[in-house]
C-alpha cells in the first residue's frame, strides 16, 4: 500500500496502477479462470450491493429501466427485501438485487450489460446515483479507509489482458463517486508508484 493525502481514504493498493483490465468490457468474451468455461457479464452474475439511496433512485426511474427488461423480471421485485447495516455506504445500509437466470435482475434485456447504464445512455440521463457505485467502480473496491482491488476480480479473463489499468479505467468513475479531491491524491500517489515523481531540485551550496 501507498499513503493517500485524502480526509477519508487513507491507503491505496498499489496494484492499481499497474494491473490492466479489457479496455471495453462489452466486447470481450468473458471466462471464469477457476472453470475456464464463458460467461459474458460475468461479474454481475451474483448482483450486487445497493446503497438504499441508490436503491430508491432506481425505482423513481422504473418507467424508464423497466421497458428494457424481460417480461419475466421486469414486474417482479428488483431488491432481495433483507436491509443490511454497512457503514462503508452513504446511507449505513445495502440491499441486494435479485438475480435471474445465473446473472444480475438488470441483465435481463435483449443486450449485454446492465439495462440501468443502458437505459440512461439512450434516453440521456445522468446515471451518477442511479447505477450502483460498486458497479461502476468494479474491479476496484474499498474498505474503511483504503482503495483496494474488489476479491473476484483476478477470477475473471479481462484481469489478464493488455488494456489500461485498473486506476485509468476506473478514475472517471472514482471522481464521480467520492469527489475530485481524491481523483488528486491518486494522481499523486499513482506517480509515486510509476516511478514519475521528479525530485525536487538540488540546491547548490554558496561559494564563500
Amino acid at each position: 500500500m501507498i499513503a493517500l493525502d485524502h480526509p477519508r481514504f487513507r491507503n491505496v493498493w498499489t496494484s492499481i496502477f499497474t494491473r490492466r483490465l479489457a479496455a471495453d468490457c462489452m466486447t470481450h468474451d468473458c471466462v471464469m479462470l477457476p472453470t475456464h468455461t464463458q460467461k459474458n457479464d460475468v461479474c454481475c452474475q451474483y448482483g450486487c450491493d445497493v446503497d438504499l439511496r441508490e436503491r430508491d433512485a432506481i425505482l423513481a426511474r422504473a418507467e424508464q429501466i423497466r421497458p428494457l427488461l424481460r417480461a419475466e423480471v421486469a414486474n417482479q421485485p428488483w431488491f432481495e427485501s433483507d436491509v443490511e447495516q454497512d457503514p462503508d455506504y452513504p446511507s449505513g445500509a445495502v440491499v441486494r438485487t435479485e438475480v435471474f437466470n445465473d446473472g444480475c435482475l438488470f441483465l435481463a434485456h435483449d443486450r449485454r450489460g446492465c439495462a440501468i447504464h443502458r437505459a440512461s445512455l439512450e434516453q440521456g440521463w445522468d446515471m451518477h446515483g442511479v447505477k450502483p457505485a460498486i458497479c461502476r467502480l468494479f474491479p476496484i473496491s474499498y474498505e474503511e479507509d483504503t482503495i483496494c482491488i474488489a476479491d473476484e476480480a483476478t477470477e475473471y479473463s479481462c484481469a489478464f489482458v493488455e488494456g489500461p489499468t485498473l486506476y485509468r479505467i476506473t478514475r472517471d468513475a472514482l471522481a464521480a463517486v467520492f469527489g475530485d479531491e481524491l481523483v488528486v491524491a491518486l494522481d499523486v500517489a499513482e506517480a509515486q508508484v510509476l516511478g514519475t515523481v521528479k525530485p525536487a531540485p538540488k540546491k547548490l551550496p554558496i561559494a564563500k
